[in-house]
């Protein structure tokens, strides 16, 4: 299993290369769109949010927003480190706290949840090629992640583990 520095110091050397695979599609807006993707997911929103780590650090004055995530987790959970699920889980985790938070300060002049929600549905109906690369980075440096720790896939549970033969 890799240290956060070798996480963070792979997540910096790829997410360029990762970027430049959309440059024939997309173009230079394709290519920020996929890197931003790869930095977040690979330093903000790794699977390593489910423990005191370097990405929970970076959230500073916010980490108190994983607290319940890491409570409700145990680290290498079929929830926090599995492909697709995993990352799923993190980005609708986050949307759910910020619609709470802008709930809670729409009083104060903050927009609503209701207006996050229609903002999210404008850029997802206008940019959705972009958002997807967004998105394919996120998941692209969470996969990376998992191969750096030497198991793509979470254990399984007990019952569904091959027994090992006794000679």
């Amino acid at each position: 299993m890799a240290d956060g520095r070798s996480h963070d110091r792979a997540t910096w050397l790829l997410s360029l290369p990762f970027a430049l695979l959309w440059w024939p599609w997309l173009g230079l807006a394709g290519v920020a769109s996929a890197a931003a993707g790869f930095l977040l997911g690979g330093l903000w929103l790794s699977p390593d949010l489910d423990t005191r780590s370097n990405p929970s650090r970076r959230w500073g004055p916010f980490a108190w927003l994983w607290w319940p995530y890491r409570r409700g987790l145990s680290h290498r959970s079929l929830l926090s480190h599995s492909p697709l699920l995993g990352t799923a889980l993190r980005l609708t985790y986050l949307g759910v706290m910020v619609l709470a938070l802008s709930a809670l300060l729409a009083p104060l002049g903050a927009p609503g949840p209701g207006r996050l929600l229609e903002l999210g549905r404008g850029l997802w109906s206008q940019q959705r090629p972009l958002v997807l690369a967004l998105l394919l980075g996120v998941e692209a440096s969470s996969w990376l992640h998992l191969l750096q720790d030497g198991d793509p896939l979470p254990r399984l549970p007990r019952l569904l583990r091959r027994k090992r033969r006794r000679r």
